[in-house]
């Protein structure tokens, strides 16, 4: 098995969407905000300063994530998915290092997650690679987020 982590390219938008529909429908529904990013996700990230890579085994993308740009070197964390099929073979893991390390080549200052302590296996993730609770402020992007992080950078 040989994970490559890969750019976005407008061909892979539909695995973005359906990877992250997967999750949200497992555990949540789908809001407002999240319809935006994912069925618009060029538009709505991309061309407003984001990106989004996607993990690819033998040619099948199998995972992804996106940086959504806040403000100039502060970026959000989002939409990060792993295919059910290939849970617990650490490919989060990978998504999650290649961001930071992504994020530090970029020097960008903090990246910001919002997340629901539900999503277990992901908190410890983020928990695992420096990420820490902070105040969440009052107009949150998400209904079903009840823990947001920071990782400072720089």
């Amino acid at each position: 098995m040989s994970l490559k982590i890969i750019p976005f390219r407008p061909g892979l938008a539909k695995y973005f969407r359906d990877l992250n529909l997967s999750w949200l429908e497992k555990h949540f529904y789908v809001e407002p905000k999240d319809a935006e990013l994912l069925e618009n996700c060029k538009s709505s990230i991309i061309d407003k300063g984001g990106y989004i890579f996607f993990a690819e085994i033998d040619s099948e993308i199998v995972g992804c994530y996106s940086m959504i740009k806040l403000k100039d070197s502060i970026y959000e964390l989002g939409k990060m998915a792993v295919d059910q099929s290939y849970q617990g073979q650490k490919i989060g893991q990978k998504l999650m290092v290649h961001g930071i390390a992504f994020a530090k080549s970029q020097n960008w200052k903090e990246l910001l997650l919002y997340s629901n302590t539900i999503l277990e296996p992901a908190i410890y993730i983020y928990k695992k690679f420096g990420f820490r609770e902070v105040v969440m402020e009052k107009d949150i992007p998400y209904a079903r987020s009840n823990i947001k992080m920071k990782l400072v950078l720089y």
